[in-house]
């Protein structure tokens, strides 16, 4: 299910679609909060690799034993439980396939079980599809600190001797210079 986050945002953190959908896993702001995904003008935590991550993985399993299928969990993670239970009601059919039949499902929806699919056949058998120079990332290497409400971030990396950047690069949830003011201590 990794790569379902490769077909949502290619696991860019930074991703935001026409729909307010933000993040690595494109959780819309409604769905966020439900997941435990706070949002406010300092943060989103949508954009938090870890915390969205482990939000995407309690709503699939959530669509899944709901629906019963992992194929017909993607897609209502793609279009909406709503559509799906709709889809399933009007084709008598709990079997993504059949329901990918009809009209009922946009065109988006439909190629997206087999985008993610795909997606995964290839990532797992990269050499087969011709990918055998990737220069792969180390794994991130990283220590958290706690710090006091609004911590100036391009101070702290002076007195860190880190890069500004990469402290927003490893914090992409933090939408300012400056950590959330409103909270008694936070996570960096």
């Amino acid at each position: 299910l990794i790569f379902l986050a490769m077909a949502e945002s290619g696991f860019n953190t930074n991703a935001k679609s026409w729909a307010a959908a933000v993040g690595p896993w494109q959780f819309m702001p409604y769905t966020g909060r439900l997941y435990g995904l706070e949002q406010d003008w300092y943060k989103d935590e949508r954009r938090d690799p870890i915390k969205a991550t482990v939000a995407a993985a309690r709503y699939l399993t959530k669509l899944y034993d709901d629906f019963g299928s992992w194929e017909v969990a993607a897609a209502a993670y793609n279009a909406g439980e709503g559509k799906l239970s709709k889809a399933i009601t009007k084709y008598k059919s709990d079997d993504f396939w059949d329901i990918s039949k009809g009209r009922y499902l946009k065109a988006e929806t439909k190629n997206y079980v087999p985008k993610i699919m795909a997606l995964a056949i290839i990532g797992k058998n990269l050499k087969s599809f011709g990918f055998d120079d990737i220069d792969f990332h180390e794994p991130l290497d990283f220590d958290e600190i706690t710090v006091k409400p609004g911590t100036d971030l391009v101070k702290l990396s002076e007195a860190l001797q880190v890069d500004f950047e990469e402290i927003q690069r490893l914090n992409p949830e933090v939408l300012r210079w400056f950590t959330p003011p409103t909270i008694a201590e936070y996570k960096l």
